[in-house]
């Protein structure tokens, strides 16, 4: 039964707490299946003793990989170049996270040597193909690393990305590849390429995998120079109704693959059928910068991080991988000043269409490519399949790829939701549910999407405080732009509990009302919309509240509670009670009708 069975992260758990098979006989699985390793894997773990499960683990027994340009103590660390290769005393940071919480790693994958690259067939051990057909390629520079999942060897794997190599690969094994916010995951222990721009990735079957995996690994590291403190950005988008932004249809690029240009227009009307609204932008801006990134000074980037080997050891590279980053030492300190100029300025021209949209859907790769064909013409094809890609890191954007439905030919396409940097939740939110309604498999598998859960998500938007409002602050009244402003959402108009009452206050400027909670089965309930406020913005909002109202906890009319616009008692001394009119919309309409 164990040749059979699915490695997504709830089935083995699931089995490990029923006691049906044990992380020993998974991982001896996971070895049979890895087979004689290349070119797939450059090493794999054999005869190492595998730990008991400890439920108090959240990945104990759980197999995974990692791309061989990430430090494991012991393990060499080839880069995908054997002349390069050292044995590392100390494990990288994200790994021995990963270690802790009990995973076990099986092996250390193939690589667009030196992460350069978007195909996979940079590399003496060999080019990995895409698990649906030997022909195609499997995606760069993290080939290994993603075939290891889509062929079920492993539940997770490490990447890294640079230009697209966490997300490419994805698309071409029917993937999830989570890109998180530059410095969220650390890269200390990484063999850089772009140091400055790097992020180690996350391929996995499901959106609930890749979370599992991120919300272990994710966190500051003091070791690393580039590592952010981690933290939630507001998603008020998140639940109810979002807008998505596609780039204006001069500016899409399918290289001539007129099935990619028909099954990404499936998602964009799979996404409005999932609650959002479709919003055309300016694509230029991101054009530019993705051109920045192998046209520009970033190249020298990859010239430095390998620079002593460069020198000594030129002849024992990937002639491709050579040519680009010798090409790294023609650029000069100015040019490199004169990039980071027109960086900030490509910077400001893209945030004024991200002020249009909540997240951006596009197509991974426009196309896919034989081996043979990438073998033939390797600099132009590459260049192909950053279009997509090559602007994320620059940008600071955070990124998830998933699958798109398949070709008629059985190769898969993939889109990829993007947002401004920690969104990370809120994408994997968004991207589970546009997954599950056009996957069906995992992977490269036979194994059911359906037969795993779904995300779990919350009511509350990441980043964000649920508040109720009753009165001046509710959509085209005088005070809505106090929440508009702060980047509030509204989410839905509902009712509160039936135990309020609800007075017009005396005296105020603009009207108000005053909400008093005066015990049980006294109405029908009061209107309020309740809205998503960025966490951030939520104190400078409490504090405009002024007496005698004040922010308290509301209950709604379906039992769940939020924040609210609460009165104290004293205040409706004097004041028209209107709990009989239901809402603040009632009575300022009464107001309105003209005297008889």
């Amino acid at each position: 039964m164990l040749n059979e069975l699915s490695f997504d992260l709830s089935t083995l758990r699931t089995g490990y707490l029923a006691g049906t098979f044990t992380p020993a006989q998974v991982i001896a699985e996971a070895r049979r299946r890895a087979g004689g390793g290349r070119p797939v894997w450059i090493s794999i773990a054999e005869g190492a003793e595998v730990p008991e499960f400890d439920a108090a683990k959240p990945l104990s027994g759980i197999p995974f990989a990692v791309k061989d340009n990430i430090d494991v103590a012991g393990w060499v660390t080839t880069a995908g170049c054997p002349q390069f290769a050292n044995r590392p005393e100390k494990t990288a940071t994200v790994v021995q996270r990963l270690l802790d919480a009990g995973a076990v790693l099986l092996g250390k994958t193939n690589l667009d040597q030196f992460a350069t690259g978007l195909v996979g067939t940079r590399s003496p051990y060999g080019a990995c193909s895409s698990v649906f057909d030997e022909t195609y390629i499997s995606g760069g520079s993290s080939s290994g690393s993603a075939v290891a999942v889509g062929k079920g060897m492993v539940t997770f794997s490490l990447g890294t990305d640079t230009a697209g190599s966490g997300r490419v690969p994805a698309a071409f094994n029917n993937l999830i590849g989570l890109k998180a916010t530059k410095g969220m995951v650390p890269t200390s222990g990484v063999v850089p390429a772009c140091r400055t721009l790097d992020c180690v990735t996350v391929f996995a079957v499901t959106c609930g995998d890749a979370q599992a995996v991120l919300q272990v690994v994710a966190g500051f590291d003091e070791t690393d120079s580039y590592s952010r403190p981690k933290r939630v950005a507001a998603q008020p988008w998140a639940v109810g109704g979002f807008r998505f932004g596609v780039p204006q249809k001069e500016l899409l690029q399918f290289f001539g693959d007129a099935e990619a240009e028909a099954l990404y227009g499936r998602s964009v009307t799979r996404l409005e059928s999932l609650g959002g609204t479709k919003v055309e932008i300016d694509f230029a801006g991101f054009r530019e910068t993705a051109d920045l990134l192998y046209s520009g000074p970033w190249v020298s980037e990859r010239t430095a991080a390998i620079s002593s080997f460069l020198t000594t050891n030129a002849a024992a590279m990937h002639p491709v991988v050579r040519e680009i980053i010798q090409g790294g030492t023609r650029y000069t300190a100015q040019a490199g000043f004169e990039a980071e100029y027109k960086l900030a300025a490509l910077r400001r021209k893209t945030e004024a269409e991200w002020k249009k949209m909540d997240v951006m859907l596009l197509p991974t790769t426009g196309t896919i490519y034989k081996i043979a064909a990438v073998e033939a013409d390797p600099f132009k094809l590459n260049t192909n399949l950053g279009y997509y890609t090559n602007f994320v890191n620059l940008l600071d954007l955070s990124a998830v790829a998933l699958p798109g439905g398949f070709r008629g030919n059985g190769l898969p396409f993939g889109v990829t939701l993007l947002a401004p940097a920690f969104c990370e939740t809120g994408l994997l939110q968004m991207a589970d549910r546009l997954h599950r309604s056009q996957g069906k498999h995992l992977g490269g598998t036979m194994a059911a999407l359906s037969a795993t859960p779904p995300m779990v998500t919350s009511p509350v938007p990441p980043g964000c405080v649920v508040v109720a409002v009753v009165g001046a602050h509710m959509s085209g009244m005088p005070l809505n732009g106090q929440l508009t402003e702060r980047g509030a959402k509204l989410m839905r108009t509902t009712r509160t509990a039936m135990h309020y009452k609800f007075y017009a206050l005396p005296g105020t400027k603009p009207p108000k009302p005053g909400l008093v909670r005066a015990g049980s089965g006294v109405g029908s309930g009061i209107e309020v919309e309740v809205w998503a406020m960025p966490t951030e913005h939520y104190g400078s909002f409490v504090g405009l509240v002024p007496a005698p109202l004040s922010i308290g906890t509301l209950t709604l009319a379906d039992g769940s509670t939020v924040q609210g616009f609460l009165c104290e008692p004293y205040a409706v001394e004097g004041g028209q009670e209107i709990t009989h009119l239901g809402g603040w919309r009632n009575y300022m309409a009464t107001l309105a009708k003209p005297s008889k």
